[in-house]
C-alpha cells in the first residue's frame, strides 16, 4: 500500500468526469448481483455451484493490488446518481431474500448449493450491511426505516440504535463493545463484541422510551428489529421448507461474521483522547477496490469526524492509520491469520505513535492463557495427519449421507451405500480441487488463474461422469 502517495488537491470536474467516478461504484454491483444470479440460476449440479465463488476470488484480487485511491471528492458532485445507487443496492438485498425463498423451495439442505450459499449470498448479506450504514445515517426518515429493513434481513436491526447511539458516542473508550481493544483476539472480540452490543442497544432504547414518558415495548425498536427479522427468517421457512429457514439463518451469520470482522480492524488498538472524536480514532485503508466496491467505506476515519457526510463525499484523512490491505483481504487476514494482522496493525500504530504508543511508551502485550484441550480434542491432536484426514473425510461423508436421509430424502434402505458412494466422489473431487489450486498458485499463479483453472478442472470432471454415468443407466 503506497502510504506515501501525495494527496490531490480537490477539483471541479466536468459531466463526464462525474459519470466517470459513478461508473467506478458501479463495481458495487459485484457481490450482490453474483448472489442473486446464483439464487435465480439454480438449483446446480454440484460441480457448477463453485462457479459462483470466483467473483469473490475476483474481489480479494482487486483488493489485494496495490491502486490506490487518494484523490479528494469533489464538493459540487451531484447526489442523485450515486442516492440512486444505493436504492438499487438496497433491492438488491430484498431481491436476495426472496431468492433464498425461491431456491430452496426445491433445493435440499444437504447439497453443494448450501456449502455455497454461505460464502456467496452470506458474503453479498455482509455488503448488504455496508449499504444499510449508508442509509441509517441518512437525514430522510424513510431512508432510515429502509436501512433498518436491510439489517433485518440480516437479523442485526440493533445495529441500527447500537451504531448510531452507542459506538458513535463511545468510539475509542472502554465502554464501546465495538471498538476491539489492543492485543485482542478477533476471536475474543466477536465473543465480547455481539453480546455486549446487542446489550447496549437494549439500555439505550430502554433509556430513550424512558425519557419519552414510558416504557410500550411496541415501541422498543431493537423489539421491532427481532420481529420483524425473524418474521423474515419465518416468512422464508413457511415459503421453503427447513431448507429455506436454514438458508436464510446460514447468510445471517455469515454477514455478522464479516460486520464484526469489520468493526475489529477499523478501531483495533485505538484509544479516544479527550472528548470529541478524531481522525485518529479510525483505521483507513486506500485500496481502490475498496473505496469503489464498498461504497466509501475505506475512508472511515472521516466517517466517524463528519459522519453526516454521504459516501462519494467521504474524504481522506492524512493522519490516520492505514491498513496494509483493503477490506476484503483485511477480512480474510483477521479470520484466518489474526497473529499477521495484530503484527502488522502494532507496526502502524507504533510507527503513527498512536494507541497505546501515544504516549512514547511501548506497552505490554498479554498472552492470552492456554487452555487446557478436553480428553477428544487430545486424543485427535494425538493422530496422525493421515489418520486425522481419514476420519474426518468419512465422518463428513457419513454425516451428509445420514442427514440427507433424516431431513426426508427418499432413499431406500439398498440405495445408502450408493448414496455415501457418491457423497465420497464428490467430496474426493472438491479436494482435488482444493489441492489443485493451491499447487498453482505455489508455483506462482496468481490467485484468480489457480482458481479459475481448479474450478474449471471440476466441471470438466463432473460434467464427463454425469454423461458417463447417463449412458450407462
Amino acid at each position: 500500500m503506497t502510504a506515501q502517495a501525495v494527496l490531490r488537491p480537490e477539483v471541479r470536474l466536468g459531466s463526464g468526469e462525474v459519470v466517470r467516478i459513478w461508473l467506478k461504484h458501479l463495481t458495487s454491483l459485484l457481490l450482490p448481483v453474483n448472489a442473486l444470479v446464483f439464487l435465480f440460476s439454480g438449483p446446480h449440479a454440484w460441480y457448477v455451484a463453485p462457479v459462483f465463488v470466483l467473483p469473490l476470488v475476483l474481489a480479494y484480487v482487486l483488493d489485494t493490488r496495490l491502486r490506490v485511491e487518494r484523490r479528494q471528492p469533489v464538493s459540487e458532485l451531484p447526489a442523485w446518481p450515486f442516492d440512486a445507487l444505493v436504492y438499487l443496492l438496497a433491492g438488491l438485498q430484498l431481491a436476495v431474500v426472496f431468492g433464498i425463498a425461491r431456491m430452496f423451495a426445491v433445493q435440499d439442505v444437504f447439497s453443494v448449493d448450501m456449502v455455497v450459499l454461505l460464502t456467496v449470498v452470506g458474503g453479498s448479506s455482509g455488503f448488504a450491511i455496508i449499504t444499510a450504514h449508508e442509509l441509517i445515517h441518512r437525514p430522510q426518515a424513510w431512508e432510515r426505516q429502509l436501512g433498518r429493513l436491510l439489517l433485518c434481513s440480516v437479523l442485526q436491526e440493533h445495529f441500527f440504535t447500537e451504531h448510531l447511539r452507542g459506538h458513535h458516542v463511545r468510539i475509542g473508550l472502554a465502554d464501546d463493545p465495538a471498538t476491539a481493544r489492543f492485543g485482542e483476539s478477533y476471536r475474543d472480540f466477536y465473543r465480547r463484541t455481539v453480546p455486549g452490543q446487542f446489550r447496549s442497544a437494549w439500555q439505550l432504547e430502554k433509556a430513550r422510551l424512558a425519557r419519552a414518558g414510558g416504557s410500550n415495548l411496541l415501541r422498543n425498536r431493537v423489539l421491532q428489529g427481532l420481529f420483524v427479522g425473524w418474521g423474515m427468517a419465518l416468512a422464508v421457512g413457511v415459503a421453503a421448507g427447513f431448507a429455506g429457514f436454514l438458508a436464510f439463518l446460514l447468510q445471517a451469520f455469515l454477514a455478522s461474521r464479516l460486520l464484526e470482522a469489520v468493526n475489529y480492524f477499523e478501531h483495533w488498538g485505538l484509544s479516544r483522547k479527550g472528548s470529541r472524536v478524531r481522525p485518529q480514532d479510525s483505521w483507513d485503508t486506500h485500496s481502490w477496490f475498496t473505496y469503489y466496491g464498498l461504497t466509501g467505506l475505506s475512508r472511515h476515519a472521516d466517517h466517524h469526524y463528519q459522519q453526516s457526510r454521504p459516501f462519494q463525499q467521504l474524504r481522506v484523512q492524512a493522519e490516520v492509520p492505514v491498513l496494509p490491505k483493503g477490506y476484503v483481504a483485511m477480512v480474510d487476514m483477521v479470520m484466518s491469520n489474526n497473529d499477521e494482522f495484530q503484527q502488522l496493525a502494532r507496526a502502524e500504530l507504533r510507527r503513527r505513535g498512536l494507541g497505546p504508543f501515544e504516549d512514547g511508551q511501548e506497552p505490554e502485550v498479554s498472552e492470552t492463557p492456554a487452555r487446557n484441550p478436553s480428553a477428544v480434542v487430545a486424543a485427535w491432536r494425538g493422530l496422525s495427519a493421515g489418520r486425522r484426514g481419514i476420519l474426518a473425510f468419512s465422518g463428513a461423508v457419513l454425516a451428509v449421507t445420514a442427514g440427507a436421509r433424516l431431513v426426508g430424502d427418499s432413499l431406500p434402505a439398498e440405495s445408502l451405500f450408493a448414496h455415501a458412494l457418491l457423497n465420497a466422489w464428490i467430496l474426493a473431487a472438491f479436494l482435488a480441487m482444493f489441492w489443485v489450486a493451491r499447487r498453482l498458485e505455489t508455483a506462482g499463479a496468481g490467485p484468480l488463474v489457480s482458481w479459475a483453472a481448479a474450478v474449471s478442472l471440476l466441471v470438466a470432471v463432473g460434467r464427463s461422469c454425469e454423461l458417463l454415468l447417463s449412458r450407462l443407466a
